[in-house]
């Protein structure tokens, strides 16, 4: 897999800081960590990542509403983290669900499956 340049949308730092290690460890370079909604959006505008991974949930905002803002200036491959069930009706068909706790694989593997554009594998609690 190609270095990839990737946005993380986290408002915990410890969290944002585990994701910025994880993709550095997968060779990729992360260009923006962002803690809220209005931040993500101009991140994403000023840095076109080729692959954004984002809370849903924000203590400043919506990572699902940042995400709806930012795919209305293009696609860009994304992967929802959260240890909640989220509303499939509001997310992008080509969304990634990644459910918390999760292991490094897993992770990569909805890397993958998030730059194939194909929906994660269905679940109840999606």
């Amino acid at each position: 897999m190609d270095m990839l340049e990737v946005m993380i949308v986290e408002d915990e730092p410890l969290i944002a800081g585990l994701f910025t290690d994880i993709m550095e460890e997968m060779g990729h370079h992360v260009c923006a960590v962002e803690s809220t909604e209005a931040g993500a959006v101009a991140a994403a505008l000023k840095w076109q990542p080729q692959l954004m991974i984002v809370d849903a949930g924000l203590s400043r905002g919506s990572g699902i509403v940042a995400v709806q803002t930012i795919l209305q200036t293009g696609f860009v491959p994304h992967i929802f983290v959260s240890g909640d069930r989220l509303p499939s009706s509001k997310l992008d068909p080509r969304a990634v669900v990644l459910q918390k706790p999760f292991r490094d694989s897993d992770l990569a593997a909805a890397i993958d499956c998030a730059l194939g554009g194909r929906p994660s594998p269905p679940t109840e609690d999606r």
